[in-house]
């Protein structure tokens, strides 16, 4: 049978991190057999879902690159479909109106603890053959099986066996004519030839009213794997201020969408002792059976190793791409300095993520007007005059205006006044950026572009001190 998975994100909130790894474990276990992933967004929570919340989904799976066959799904859409089959469970009797109130309801809850029992529905209404009545406490219960066990293999937790005895009737449509969850979902499950579920280990005690809901229709019950949670650095549940951010951060820090995906992967998913998976690799290899049944901690230092591998070994140009955003972002305009390309070549072994190689090249984009004081007393004293007069000298005559070109003009100075190669770059370095840190000098100098640099050296020699 053809691989179908899917994602099926409720609308109230933007894409966390947790969602997103789900969201990737879904991806590849239906890309590695050349499946089916389909996009569900289950907008039924008219209170909370918003339209605000969807965008911010849809965006994220964009940017992360888990495109989809189907969808998306609106659960909305689907209203009549989920009232077709409610009403052909009430007719086989799999189903039953009740019409309690909210305070008989809790005097049913009240009363169960009391006995020692977990608060729950009493089951009144489940031999009463109730007709329908227009009330606006009507709802539709399923009836759940009594006595026995729901059991499943689960593909990442094993088996697991839940007594009947634990669950209730459970309300699968509620007074304002909307689904309930688990019954919601098992009917878009079954219309969408779903075959394996994937989903956090929070939905393990949904599982077994799901599936019993599945055998009351007479449908195929797919396979369940539960994902562990994703826990701090410190071992804590994931807040806010932990790392439980909207993936749309993660672009915003300056991390590439696959450096992303290889960091995810990792979280509760291993191949050998091997750290850096193109996403190829993980289709290939990625199998649902050898996820960790453990939680798994963030390591935001592993994910900033792992953007900077992909920062030095991707092709520059594909980088740029993202690096233009960046850019952007900064409030910087592209077009007007030097190729995002060079930019990523001679920042890419100093940086870990895009925003900080954004930040570092705006001294290209934009006029030199500050400079650090202790890096001017240092090395632009009267000493580096000459060197850097004869090094402006050198590079206004290059022929070729490219990195490699500008070093052997430096080099040449060097060679000529019988100094290191610290005496010319560093002040130069100076001239070019304010301060005495930059990257290797000839990319420093030629991605301000010849114009720029030659006034930059100008303005430096005109800083120093004359000789007395």
């Amino acid at each position: 049978m053809t691989t179908r998975t899917r994602f099926a994100p409720s609308p109230t909130g933007y894409l966390h991190i947790g969602g997103a790894r789900t969201a990737l474990y879904c991806w590849l276990e239906a890309r590695r057999d050349g499946g089916q992933f389909v996009l569900r967004v289950e907008d039924t929570d008219r209170e909370r879902s918003t339209q605000g919340a969807i965008d911010a989904i849809l965006q994220a799976m964009e940017w992360l690159g888990l495109d989809y066959d189907e969808g998306p799904v609106y659960q909305t859409s689907r209203l009549d479909r989920y009232r077709e089959v409610a009403e052909r469970m009430l007719a086989d009797g799999a189903a039953y109106y009740a019409y309690e109130t909210r305070e008989e309801l809790e005097a049913m809850r009240e009363a169960a603890m009391a006995a020692g029992l977990k608060p729950r529905y009493s089951g009144a209404a489940r031999d009463a053959g109730l007709p329908y009545r227009d009330d606006p406490n009507r709802v539709i219960r399923f009836r759940n099986p009594q006595g026995g066990s729901v059991v499943w293999e689960d593909k990442v937790k094993g088996r697991i066996e839940i007594s009947n005895d634990e669950l209730d009737d459970l309300v699968i449509f509620r007074s304002d004519g909307y689904p309930t969850y688990n019954f919601a979902v098992v009917v878009d499950d079954i219309d969408m030839g779903i075959t394996d579920v994937v989903r956090g280990d929070d939905h393990v005690n949904n599982t077994p009213r799901q599936i019993n809901i599945y055998r009351a229709l007479g449908a195929p019950v797919p396979h369940f794997a539960h994902l562990p949670m994703i826990l701090d650095e410190h071992g804590a549940k994931l807040s806010k201020r932990t790392g439980a951010a909207d993936v749309m951060q993660y672009r915003e820090m300056g991390y590439l969408p696959h450096a992303l995906l290889n960091y995810l992967v990792r979280l509760g998913w291993s191949h050998g002792d091997q750290e850096i998976f193109s996403v190829a690799e993980m289709t290939r290899l990625f199998d649902l059976k050898d996820v960790n049944a453990k939680a798994s901690r963030l390591d935001p230092a592993k994910l900033g190793w792992l953007n900077q591998q992909y920062l030095k070994s991707d092709d520059p140009a594909d980088v740029a791409m993202h690096l233009d955003w960046h850019l952007r972002a900064q409030g910087l305009d592209p077009s007007k300095g030097p190729a995002a390309a060079d930019i990523v070549i001679a920042l890419r072994d100093r940086v870990q993520t895009l925003k900080e190689m954004a930040e570092r090249a705006r001294v290209w984009f934009q006029p030199l007007t500050e400079y650090d004081d202790a890096a001017v007393a240092k090395h632009l004293t009267d000493k580096a005059r000459a060197p850097l007069a004869d090094a402006r000298q050198r590079i206004a005559a290059l022929p070729e205006w490219s990195a490699e070109a500008i070093t052997a003009a430096l080099q040449a100075t060097a060679q000529a006044l019988e100094i290191g190669m610290g005496k010319v770059a560093q002040p130069m370095r100076v001239a070019i950026t304010g301060t005495q840190v930059s990257p290797d000098i000839g990319h420093t100098v030629y991605l301000c572009g010849r114009d720029e640099a030659l006034a930059r050296i100008d303005a430096a020699l005109a800083k120093m001190p004359k000789a007395p």
